[in-house]
């Protein structure tokens, strides 16, 4: 081998280095990126799971039936009050699970997914708005699908509330919100060779507020307006913020103020934990 053949040898391998170089040097930015890639990749991740978890720690069982086959009319009132008060909640932070005209079927989906969701810190709300029935010491929010012609029929076609509050405690939720908007004189009482009026009382589990439309064993008739009296002051109540307790004690207070005593809502309370609707709502 010649000088000129050795310097065009040792040129071709310095030319092959630098190469080699410039493509390890690409590789390994390239590498780079798709490191910062993953990592912005889990970043956005965990900032979306936890966003999930916030909104959790609040959930809500809205259930509006208007549409009961053996009634003579329609509760056009309890899917407008369904919509609005789901609106409303979500506005407050609930993860809100809203169902119309629900069969039975569809009411015990819809407790099943609120207890699969139960978490130790949650605050849990649940809402009825339709027809309910008290049999024995027990009310029973009623389904559209329901045949009833005898008592019996209302605990086996109903929904017990005393037993979604009891699921509620099991599954350890931090505080248990309840609203029944259902103290209507119903299309199936008379079938009964003894019946009561209205709603037995609901008692509160521990750390719980319930909000009935009536005193027990008494029934109101529906207005005219767009919503039920309840929900329309629960509304405005709701819209002014404040604690739980606060917002439901003013609806109390205004209803039997506008009614003359005609109309007494029941709150029932064992509220432990302070919970607030609004600006703070947080707890």
């Amino acid at each position: 081998m010649n000088v000129r053949q050795l310097d065009i040898s040792r040129r071709t391998i310095a030319v092959a280095a630098a190469l080699i170089g410039t493509v390890s040097l690409v590789i390994g930015a390239h590498a780079a990126l798709n490191m910062r890639a993953i990592d912005a990749a889990k970043a956005v991740s965990t900032d979306q799971v936890t966003g999930s978890i916030g909104q959790s720690s609040r959930l809500a069982l809205v259930i509006g039936n208007g549409h009961y086959p053996d009634a003579s009319a329609p509760l056009t009132q309890s899917i407008n009050d369904a919509r609005a008060l789901s609106s409303s909640l979500r506005k407050n932070g609930f993860d809100v699970d809203m169902v119309e005209d629900a069969t039975k079927d569809d009411m015990v989906r819809a407790v099943n997914r609120l207890k699969s969701r139960i978490k130790r810190d949650t605050v849990v709300m649940l809402f009825f708005g339709g027809y309910g029935v008290q049999a024995g010491r027990e009310s029973y929010m009623l389904p559209v699908d329901a045949v009833i012609w005898k008592e019996s029929d209302v605990r086996r076609q109903g929904v017990s509330i005393d037993g979604v509050l009891d699921m509620m405690k099991e599954q350890g939720a931090k505080a248990k919100l309840v609203v029944v908007d259902a103290s209507r004189r119903n299309p199936y009482e008379r079938r009964f060779r003894s019946y009561s009026h209205g709603l037995a009382p609901i008692s509160a589990p521990d750390n719980a507020l319930i909000l009935s439309s009536a005193s027990p064993g008494k029934v109101v008739d529906d207005g005219k307006g767009e919503h039920s009296v309840l929900v329309s002051e629960f509304l405005t109540n709701l819209t002014a913020q404040g604690s739980a307790e606060s917002v439901f004690n003013k609806t109390r207070v205004a209803i039997s103020r506008a009614s003359e005593g005609d109309q007494v809502p029941t709150i029932s309370s064992s509220l432990l934990e302070d919970v607030h609707f609004g600006e703070a709502a947080g707890g």
